[in-house]
């Protein structure tokens, strides 16, 4: 292995012939160098002599180390687990089939351990991983050999002091980022795939999904019944019935349902709604561009769909351009991008043949990087940004502005989806569809609040917010919660993108908040150290961070009561203020107006009035500014636009808030000024110290 130094903290490793098309070229990723520079030089984490490569049989064999009490986190978007060492997995894009097995609809190749460094293998093929499973021979801390006749200790999956990695090509390129922590190992991964994306403000709003065969009048009219009931909404989709045909794709406008797209598009912007498209990328053979396109295509079809080869720059411009003409420049704002994952019964199979001379498997990779990469580029080109969802993404995709959806609809292993998520540069919702009863949609419901997209897709079933009228009010007053937070989901995404920090994120990148393995008594599996044996006994991956000070908790339908380990530190709820606990495990009674929530000491969050669409651009909003505990606090608040992506010229501004105890025992907020050229929003700021208002509730 031959190691470079790249960036401060970042490694470049090579063996062998690394294929020259791998996720990092077809992501196209731009590493934000200054950004990382800030992170600050980092020692390599581990003696570089332990991580082993051999090549072998045309494939390249990687082993990197593992002490006896080092975590695992990552491999991309896992449903049902969050410590990922003892596990095998084939990372491979596909359909989430309801195992965490590596079939995933993003099987990021990054892992980080709680030793606080990160690894990245950059590869477009299928790879084997054992995270800590084998058990090798030549190991210099060898399993031990028991007897399973006499000792009670005898286990099946002996210890293992290595992750192995199996790449089917003749030499690949691996990535080591330094920590110290876990969280700053994350950032500088994220960094170096360009940081996250500053969704537009609508992009933070409400996004409600049409029935798939609605025209254009009915859109208009479902719009309009969200305004008049008072529920928030900032863009609308459609699902695949706005096209001639679909199921392969024309891509071009149904006449009879939308004969005038372009004044639906205008009669929508006039109300603040943008439009979302549904697409997936297979071709009909009466799409306009079907023949021009043929010397493209992949030898296989999808639902009798050409599969056009996006990785030629000749294929892009003849693909995108009906894209580009009929719907990003009449004014739609972005798409939902579908069945870019799988099943294999549904997609190519691997024994396809692309022009490009790419294997089927490269592109199955890397599909969904391309479309992402190719449709925002769509956008920028009209210095409009837009926020879409897609089916499947990978390593180096961080910086597209697309959230990762499915079919499935488990609502805890959506939680810990949201989670993993925060490991591998993911943005995940755990989106509301149907629901059997008025409770579970209303917890649905909270939980989108606090995700990166607040999406309602109920279009099959034609539940609305206000299906339930025993709930309609509580959600109501959730969605209005979403809104007036918009400050603060924006700075946090700013900070996504400025600094690499995920807006959410596991527990285990929290300070305070310990992943040690200890031997504990009277527990099988030991994956938290916390003196609470409650927390010891299942993983947690139930509860989440949210922007740089919020721990959501979410309750589930049915449950009355639900346990939540705070890190070290003072905690305190974040409706009223009141003081919770440190670094310890506390039970909470349900509500059912309310999901959990709670801020960390010296936590500030920045509200606004709460609006029915996001501040469009120039438009100003006034500043609540709460301020928790008992603690100093600063956050800092972003501004720009909303819209352009003149930010990456500069045209943005952070704000310090700080908040201090006077010498006189008060509390004293101050804001700071914003120069003459730079972007500001903000009306007349307000200031809330909860300590002061203990009991109340200024959410409302």
């Amino acid at each position: 292995m031959i190691w470079e130094n790249i960036a401060p903290g970042v490694w470049k490793g090579t063996v062998g012939e690394a294929e020259e098309y791998n996720l990092l070229t077809a992501a196209a990723a731009k590493p934000n160098l200054p950004a990382i520079s800030r992170l600050g030089q980092a020692p390599f984490p581990v003696e570089k002599t332990e991580i082993k490569a051999k090549l072998l049989d045309g494939k390249t064999y990687l082993q990197f180390p593992l002490e006896r009490e080092e975590q695992v986190f990552g491999f991309g978007l896992n449903f049902k687990t969050i410590h990922q060492r003892g596990r095998i997995m084939r990372l491979h894009v596909d359909h989430y089939g309801g195992q965490d097995n590596g079939r995933t609809h993003a099987p990021v190749p990054f892992y980080v351990t709680s030793n606080g460094y990160g690894v990245f293998i950059n590869s477009s093929r299928y790879l084997d991983v054992y995270a800590g499973s084998g058990s090798r021979l030549d190991s210099e801390n060898p399993a031990e050999a028991m007897d399973r006749n006499t000792n009670p200790d005898w286990t099946a999956s002996p210890y293992s002091d290595a992750v192995e990695i199996l790449v089917p090509a003749k030499g690949v390129e691996v990535y080591v980022f330094a920590g110290p922590s876990m969280l700053e190992a994350v950032q500088r991964f994220n960094l170096f795939n360009g940081g996250g994306p500053i969704p537009p403000r609508w992009g933070l709003g409400f996004t409600q999904r049409v029935h798939r065969l609605f025209d254009q009048d009915q859109v208009l009219a479902e719009v309009n019944e969200f305004e008049e009931k008072g529920y928030p909404l900032d863009f609308i989709g459609l699902e695949p019935g706005w096209q001639s045909k679909s199921y392969p794709n024309t891509f071009a406008w149904d006449e009879s349902r939308f004969p005038d797209p372009e004044k639906l598009i205008q009669k929508l912007k006039e109300k603040h709604i943008s439009l979302n498209l549904w697409i997936n990328p297979y071709v009909s053979p009466e799409a306009s561009f079907y023949e021009k396109l043929k010397p493209y295509y992949g030898s296989h079809t999808v639902w009798a769909g050409a599969v056009p080869d996006l990785s030629i720059p000749e294929a892009q411009k003849i693909y995108w351009e009906t894209f580009r003409k009929d719907h990003v420049l009449p004014g739609v704002g972005g798409y939902k991008i579908d069945e870019v994952d799988g099943y294999d019964r549904w997609l190519w199979p691997d024994v396809a043949q692309f022009p490009s001379g790419l294997a089927a498997e490269q592109l199955r990779q890397t599909y969904g990087l391309l479309v992402q990469k190719q449709s925002s580029e769509l956008f920028r080109e009209q210095n409009r940004r837009t926020y879409g969802l897609v089916r499947a993404s990978n390593g180096g995709g961080v910086s597209f502005p697309y959230v990762i959806y499915n079919d499935y609809y488990d609502h805890k292993d959506f939680i810990t989806a949201l989670i993993n998520s925060g490991f591998s540069g993911l943005l995940w919702t755990p989106e509301a569809r149907a629901s059997k009863t008025a409770e579970e949609w209303l917890r649905r419901f909270q939980t989108v609040v606090f995700s990166p997209m607040a999406m309602i897709n109920a279009w099959a079933s034609g539940t609305k917010p206000w299906s339930y009228p025993e709930v309609a009010e509580e959600i109501k007053e959730m969605a209005l919660l979403r809104m007036k937070m918009m400050p603060y989901w924006y700075s946090s995404f700013a900070l996504y993108h400025f600094k690499g920090i995920p807006p959410f994120r596991a527990m285990q990148l929290e300070k305070g908040f310990s992943i040690k393995t200890e031997k504990q008594t009277n527990a099988t599996s030991t994956l938290e150290e916390n003196p609470y044996n409650e927390a010891i006994k299942k993983e947690i991956n139930d509860q989440y961070m949210a922007g740089p000070s919020l721990l959501v908790a979410p309750i589930f339908a049915g449950e009355e009561v639900r346990k939540v380990v705070l890190p070290k530190g003072k905690w305190y709820d974040f409706y009223t203020g009141k003081y919770v606990g440190d670094g310890e495990v506390i039970t909470i009674n349900a509500r059912l107006d309310q999901i959990p929530v709670f801020v960390k000491d010296g936590g500030i969050v920045p509200l606004m009035e709460p609006m029915l669409h996001a501040p469009g651009k120039n438009q100003l909003y006034d500043l609540k500014i709460l301020h928790y505990g008992e603690s100093p606090g600063q956050f800092p608040l972003y501004d720009d636009d909303g819209i352009s992506y003149d930010y990456e010229n500069g045209h943005y501004s952070w704000r310090d808030i700080n908040v201090i105890k006077e010498s006189n025992g008060k509390w004293k907020g101050t804001i700071s000024t914003v120069g003459a050229q730079k972007p500001n929003n903000v009306g007349k700021v307000t200031w809330v110290f909860m300590s002061e208002k203990e009991g109340q509730n200024p959410l409302k």
